[in-house]
């Protein structure tokens, strides 16, 4: 069974931080990173989740983890979670929101998920989200393809979604990050996430950045999320203000 999950957030580095964890002697990789169980696959049952690791943690002294960064923005999934694993240990990246949502824009984009422009896109959200998070509640199996995909600002409002975690597990069991710290030193990162799970330190190759995204060159592109930033800005400074009193944590994402 897991000993940790990496939830989120989307965009935020959890692929590259993943595959930098799974390069330490004593954290085995599952067969897959993102499983999606708590989130898309819940009905598929504890067994068939924990085929997807190691058996026993076979050799021993040694942990296992998947990361699946929808599961901290996913309205069921901290009651999931607690339900199966009370004592599993949580790691959250967290992005500067602006950047992160014009992010994940052009993510959608490449995947072929979202085909308006980039602005009206994040002016649509609040239409195309409308009712569905009352329809995940109200029915556990519907799963929602617009609050999975067309998320772009609602999934930058950390607090509520680090908050409904809370509801279920104590901060204790929470390694809470900044993603631009991250990459800017990822050795300093591993090393309190190591720590956070009771590991030795382990020097570890971080000459790759995974699942990166480009944004377009062209100008009209270009111009679009210098269109965007400023209204993001302002929409998140107050959102961000909270989270990081909440926290007392300094993010400097102004």
């Amino acid at each position: 069974m897991p000993d940790f999950l990496i939830i989120g957030t989307q965009k935020g580095g959890t692929t590259s931080l993943y595959q930098y964890l799974v390069q330490h002697p004593q954290i085995l990789p599952a067969k897959e990173k993102e499983i999606h169980f708590f989130d898309l696959a819940f009905h598929l049952g504890v067994d068939w989740y924990e085929a997807f690791f190691p058996p026993n943690h076979f050799p021993a002294q040694t942990i296992s983890g998947e990361a699946t960064p929808y599961y901290l923005f996913h309205p069921l999934v901290p009651e999931r979670v607690f339900q199966c694993y009370p004592r599993m240990k949580l790691i959250v990246l967290l992005r500067n929101p602006v950047e992160r949502a014009i992010s994940q824009y052009y993510h959608e984009v490449r995947l072929g998920f979202e085909q308006l422009s980039l602005p009206d896109a994040i002016a649509q959200e609040s239409q195309r989200l409308q009712g569905e998070v009352e329809k995940m509640i109200a029915c556990h199996y519907y799963a929602s393809y617009n609050h999975q995909h067309y998320s772009y600002l609602s999934r930058g409002l950390y607090l509520e979604q680090i908050q409904r975690w809370l509801q279920y597990f104590p901060r204790s069991q929470f390694c809470i990050l900044q993603s631009e710290r991250f990459f800017q030193n990822p050795q300093a990162t591993l090393d309190r996430v190591f720590s956070f799970l009771q590991l030795p330190t382990c020097k570890i190759s971080t000459g790759s950045r995974y699942n990166r995204g480009e944004y377009p060159k062209n100008v009209c592109q270009r111009f679009a999320r210098w269109q965007v930033r400023q209204p993001l800005a302002r929409y998140f400074k107050e959102p961000n203000q909270r989270l990081e009193a909440f926290l007392q944590k300094n993010f400097s994402w102004g």
